[in-house]
């Protein structure tokens, strides 16, 4: 037996993301792209817009869990290129950005998820995001990393399938903001990364990546809850992502699970947080439908507090692993054991 999905949550149909007026003209969900975005249609001033693409790969080596995150980031008034190494095994993690003051869309992101290359060069950081026979090509040059140490190398991220989470979703109290989000888990990782010399190689038996890209205009204090977690499940690729606060989600929640690439859409999921600590105290998850029910293990806590005045960002992304069960569309039942992945709570004043 089929699952009977919450009325209140609606699939997009085709068409531009924006209406004539620059507002958005659909909110709800998909499993591909289907609403086209363009910059030049946006109604709110260019300075409050916001893209960004980021990478994360997470793989299970001999030695123990290790990752790597990218970003690129057109904030408006401050663009950021950002790296982070996550040594898991030992609990540590290092992060450089090289921050852009007003780049006010000079970075040119693609308006798609699925075509248009990033480049970008700045400060002595290169960072490639280059699409290639239904592949996505991640490339990093920073030399001066860790203080000289050095990252640099490219990791391939192949998608067993078309399908992923997408939603196109309003701001209360404000018709010109909106949030056009795509994120795709289950992604296979293939290559090297050299961090000080040492080689890290991504086998695509045990490292997978999540793409995040978003597009929109923010309202100004947001607090937002975001996990994800990929590996595999009786040996085919999967996935999930699963969070709120990123606007009104009447319409259509960004829960999702991902089996061989095919989407299976969930609808609520709440995070229960330890309290008032991030020290290694297990989370838990829980869906409103009981398909998604998860403890989540934290290994490591890649903090971050940048303030800037008015501008401020508080980001706890949590890196561990997940154990529970979840339930597809079919009704079928997949149990998870120690998935990797992370969950996080970010507050951005911006």
């Amino acid at each position: 037996m089929g699952i009977e999905r919450d009325a209140g949550q609606r699939r997009l149909s085709p068409g531009p993301l924006l209406d004539v007026r620059g507002r958005l003209a659909e909110a709800g969900w998909a499993g591909t792209e289907v609403r086209a975005y363009d910059r030049s249609r946006v109604a709110a001033p260019r300075w409050r817009i916001k893209e960004w693409d980021y990478y994360c790969v997470l793989a299970d080596g001999d030695d123990g869990p290790f990752g790597l995150a990218l970003t690129v980031a057109d904030n408006s008034y401050m663009g950021l290129l950002g790296v982070s190494w996550l040594d898991l095994a030992d609990r540590a993690d290092t992060t450089e950005n090289a921050m852009i003051p007003f780049p006010l869309g000079r970075l040119r992101l693609p308006a798609s998820a699925d075509a248009g290359d990033v480049v970008l060069d700045r400060r002595g950081m290169r960072l490639e995001f280059r699409h290639e026979r239904g592949a996505r090509r991640l490339i990093v040059r920073h030399p001066g990393f860790a203080g000289g140490r050095g990252l640099s190398g490219e990791v391939v991220l192949t998608s067993p399938g078309a399908e992923r989470m997408v939603v196109a979703i309003p701001f209360p109290g404000d018709e010109r903001a909106f949030y056009y989000n795509q994120k795709i888990p289950g992604l296979t990782a293939a290559g090297t990364i050299t961090v000080g010399g040492r080689e890290r190689t991504f086998d695509p038996a045990s490292a997978f990546g999540v793409f995040d890209w978003g597009r929109g205009v923010w309202t100004y204090d947001n607090t937002w809850f975001w996990a994800s977690a990929s590996g595999r499940h009786e040996g085919r690729p999967f996935g999930f992502t699963v969070g709120h606060g990123f606007g009104d989600t009447a319409a259509g929640s960004e829960n999702m699970l991902l089996l061989d690439g095919v989407a299976h859409k969930l609808d609520r999921v709440r995070f229960h947080l330890p309290h008032g600590t991030y020290d290694g105290a297990p989370w838990r998850f829980s869906s409103n439908d009981g398909r998604f029910e998860m403890g989540f293990e934290p290994i490591l806590d890649r903090a971050a507090d940048v303030n800037a005045l008015v501008l401020r960002s508080t980001q706890h992304q949590v890196f561990g692993r997940f154990t529970g069960h979840v339930t597809l569309d079919d009704g079928a039942r997949l149990e998870v054991r120690e998935l990797l992945g992370f969950a996080e709570k970010v507050r951005n004043r911006w």
